[in-house]
């Protein structure tokens, strides 16, 4: 919950501003400002203030615990101009919520915090938990200094600027170690716990095996993602207050399911009690990964419960990426989010120099020209294979035309795949030259490097006959200067030579040109491979200089009645 508090009629309006976009997550205290402040400190995870950042900082200090203790605190000045991350900028979220409220309110948010100021990953905001010298690696990376990364299992881990070798060390590891000087440990939820109990087990003798077993096998329980059990389990108290007092998801499967996992240590009494041979090892191994502690039961007498511990590695990400046309204020917020989470950037050497400032330092970057489409979807996939984050990037959408379709067709099961749209070029062309997609339509590239020209000559005449609004991509090239004539000269069977064609070279770029022309006044030698052509239907207008195909057929009939 956040905490809402103001002391004037400006901050109020601002404060009433956040309540009303966020209902469910905020709280408005009111009364007077230092009462308000001590609630809304104990109670809720962060603060809002509308107050100035001197009173706000007087207020808290006597209510400070811990920098992972305390919540995020931000200030909002009177003018609503910025929005300062105060307090528990990592650990309490602060500098998030600064920008979030920065976002609705139109305020400026102020970060301070030494990694965010230039752009790392904070060691402490990676959703891991986190132990060892915080501080000294943070430093070190700040500094430049040479700092190891040690990855004892696989984990999609945002770019941090990290060598094979060094003084310090960011250790990613499920086992039961303690950080050595000058290291940090972080321990991803790699461990699946399956758990059987008899009815009435209680949660203390439950618990107490889970946390035995991993112990004695070396395993950290901070590292264990979840509890796994048969269904007729679901609501046993024991296994349900075992795993809220571990913190974690308790994850259910049927009988049947877990009959069907091949386990090492089958048993007639599961299967005579809830219908399966094994619930432990079943349910732990169900999702696949490695067994690392077999079935094992509790050491009271009659034994009530059994555990059994799996690892199951991180899968890696790959995100397929669209830039949009090539503007910066076209790339899509989700976009930008994704090439910073990526640790590994596969894209065309030219798409890599448009978005290389967004990327976040330790970032590594694989490109190659021209023609190597199928190699980077291979080693984007690859990469993601090793547990990497991956950003595969193209231009426009990357599902139109791009890398998205090579990606996916390497891709399997094993990794899991974003897709990430971008504004097309037949979208941007359009919005430049009016509403020419204003009805049915379809784009076909007139490339046949991968695509004979057969097919998509049938294509051009089957839309060319039921009269569709077509954008051509890859018009022509200097190695392809008969295709564009050829397909226009099959439009011209079915069109008017007044019908509006389009052209956009480099929608949305510093050199951006564009003409409405006609059928039959288009010369394909104006065209390159940077430029896109519509062509329109038999409704198709050119009204005030912009090209338009109207929605409805009523606007038509009076337009050819006019004529």
């Amino acid at each position: 919950m956040i905490g809402l508090i103001s002391a004037t009629a400006a901050g109020a309006a601002a404060r009433d501003r956040l309540a009303a976009a966020w209902p469910d997550r905020t709280r408005v205290y009111e009364g007077p400002v230092g009462d308000a402040v001590r609630t809304a400190f104990a109670q809720c995870e962060q603060l809002v203030c509308f107050l100035a950042t001197g009173a706000v900082v007087r207020l808290v200090a006597p209510l400070l615990s811990g920098k992972t203790e305390d919540p995020g605190v931000v200030c909002v000045d009177e003018g609503g101009r910025f929005a300062v991350s105060l307090l528990g900028g990592h650990a309490g979220g602060g500098n998030e919520l600064a920008r979030e409220v920065g976002d609705l309110l139109g305020a400026e948010p102020v970060v301070t915090t030494a990694t965010d100021a230039v752009d790392l990953a904070g060691l402490d905001t990676l959703g891991l938990p986190v132990e060892g010298d915080v501080a000294g690696v943070s430093r070190a990376l700040l500094d430049g200094e040479a700092v190891a990364l040690r990855a004892e299992v696989a984990w999609p881990l945002p770019p941090l600027p990290v060598t094979d070798q060094g003084s310090y060390t960011i250790r990613v590891t499920d086992r039961l170690v303690a950080a050595a000087a000058g290291e940090v440990v972080l321990r991803p939820p790699t461990l699946v716990v399956g758990v059987g109990a008899s009815k009435g087990a209680p949660v203390e003798e439950v618990l107490g095996l889970v946390e035995g077993a991993l112990r004695e096998a070396g395993l950290s329980v901070a590292s264990v993602a979840e509890l796994a059990t048969v269904d007729a389990k679901a609501e046993e108290p024991g296994i349900v207050e075992a795993a809220r007092r571990l913190g974690v998801p308790l994850v259910t499967y049927s009988a049947g399911e877990l009959a069907g996992v091949d386990v090492p240590n089958p048993s007639d009494a599961p299967l005579a009690a809830v219908g399966t041979p094994s619930v432990a090892e079943a349910a732990a191994l169900v999702g696949g990964g490695e067994l690392l502690v077999p079935k094992r039961k509790s050491a009271a007498s009659p034994a009530m419960a059994t555990c059994a511990v799996v690892r199951r590695p991180g899968r890696g990400r790959l995100a397929v990426v669209g830039l949009g046309p090539g503007a910066r204020d076209l790339l899509t917020p989700r976009a930008k989010a994704e090439l910073r989470r990526a640790s590994v950037l596969v894209g065309l050497d030219q798409y890599v120099d448009q978005i290389r400032d967004l990327l976040r330092p330790g970032t590594r970057i694989l490109e190659s020209g021209l023609g190597a489409e199928e190699e980077r979807a291979r080693t984007a996939v690859e990469e993601a294979r090793k547990g990497q984050a991956v950003a595969l990037i193209g231009s426009g959408d990357a599902g139109v035309y791009a890398m998205a379709s090579p990606a996916l067709a390497e891709a399997s099961d094993d990794i899991d795949v974003v897709g990430v749209p971008g504004v097309t070029a037949a979208l941007a062309a359009g919005a430049i030259l009016g509403a020419p997609l204003g009805h049915d339509h379809v784009s076909i590239s007139l490339s046949d490097l991968h695509t004979p020209w057969e097919v998509i000559e049938r294509r051009v005449r089957a839309a060319a006959e039921a009269d569709i609004v077509v954008t051509f991509y890859n018009p022509r090239s200097r190695g392809r200067d008969w295709q564009l004539p050829k397909a226009l000269s099959i439009l011209a069977e079915h069109r008017t030579p007044r019908t509006p064609v389009g052209v956009v070279r480099n929608a949305s770029r510093p050199d951006e040109s564009s003409r409405l022309t006609t059928l039959g006044s288009l010369d394909p030698a104006t065209v390159d491979m940077m430029t896109v052509v519509t062509v329109g239907n038999t409704a198709t207008r050119d009204i005030a200089g912009r090209m338009v195909t109207p929605r409805g057929y009523r606007w038509q009939a009076g337009q050819e009645g006019a004529e």
